[in-house]
């Protein structure tokens, strides 16, 4: 990477999927910005089908930019923070897409209507560091994959909902079509058989329905599912769901939306979840900054939302503040 020209004004770089953002709209309210605060003229990198931003951020590092836009979905996002983790230089995160996992984590602004003010933020706002995920993947056909991921991994049933999940449907509801996804995944009653090892531990075999590795762990509609995740405290939260029929199930979402979607707000309803001398058996909860999952069979498996096809196992680390990240200097 050429480094930058301290005389020289400042230049971002914007990696955009030209299917999630209005381009007239985001070019105009880019330009206005550099324009107000005295950066040079922004470069521009267009995603494609093929490369969702991996190639186009490489080719925006030669030119030594203070900071990255990325404008599009998680897959986005994710493929630009691969990119840049361990580099230093910035991504501003820009949500146009219909999970913005990450953005949702960070408490940005979600709404599309506020874009120019979202732009702006690239250009004024402040860095802070972040973990990213690190996970190389087992496939089926034999052969293994290295990526970086920002929110969360998952395998079998949350892998197999986002699978489903009908990309029309996705277009006009939004992330309300996972509902129908979630319908239709629940038909399968198959238990994932996992061996597992955490950090330095031993390995240990368990039966479950989906297994979720965390850097963090707020979901669309504000759906707590790690609840403890925390993106710069250099650990894994690690959820395995096991619920067991029409009870385990219903155990399970009095978990994510009552116990931690509001009981964890507050002091009084930590307390009284600590009374609780049994843990749930539907759901049990693990942290770690190194995870190594063997499956007895190859089973569906996602990436911040992405789903990218079958797996027999992972190993999976946290690199500890690896990714800079552009924040609003009100965050």
């Amino acid at each position: 990477m050429t480094p930058p020209d301290a005389g020289a004004p400042k230049r971002a770089a914007v990696v955009y999927n030209p299917i999630k953002v209005d381009i007239d709209r985001l070019r105009a309210a880019v330009a206005v910005s550099e324009s107000e605060h005295g950066w040079a003229k922004s470069i521009w990198f267009e995603t494609t089908p093929d490369d969702p931003g991996y190639g186009q951020t490489r080719q925006a590092l030669a030119s030594a930019p203070d900071v990255v836009i990325a404008c599009g979905g998680d897959g986005t996002v994710r493929a630009v923070g691969q990119v840049l983790r361990g580099t230093g230089v910035a991504i501003s995160v820009l949500p146009c897409g219909t999970g913005n996992l990450l953005a949702r984590n960070l408490r940005l602004d979600v709404n599309t209507s506020h874009l120019e003010r979202m732009v702006d933020y690239a250009f004024t706002g402040f860095d802070g560091a972040i973990d990213v995920g690190v996970i190389e993947i087992d496939r089926a056909d034999g052969g293994s994959e290295e990526f970086a991921f920002l929110v969360m991994a998952g395998v079998g049933l949350d892998a197999k909902m986002i699978a489903n999940t009908n990309p029309e449907l996705k277009k006009r509801v939004g992330w309300l079509a996972y509902v129908d996804a979630i319908a239709r995944a629940l038909v399968d009653r198959e238990v994932l058989k996992v061996n597992y090892r955490l950090d330095d531990g031993e390995v240990k075999a368990s039966r479950a329905h989906t297994v979720i590795v965390g850097n963090c762990g707020t979901l669309p509609g504000n759906v707590h599912l790690l609840p403890d995740a925390e993106l710069d405290d250099g650990l894994f939260d690690i959820v395995m769901l096991r619920p067991e029929g029409f009870f385990g199930w219903a155990r399970v979402w009095v978990g994510v939306l009552w116990e931690n979607g509001v009981l964890r707000r507050s002091s009084m309803g930590r307390k009284l979840l600590d009374l609780r001398q049994k843990p749930v058996r539907a759901m049990r909860y693990l942290r770690g900054r190194r995870l190594h999952v063997d499956l007895d069979h190859p089973e569906d498996f996602q990436l911040d939302g992405d789903e990218l096809g079958l797996i027999n196992g992972f190993r999976a680390h946290v690199d500890p503040a690896a990714l800079v990240v552009r924040l609003p200097r009100d965050a």
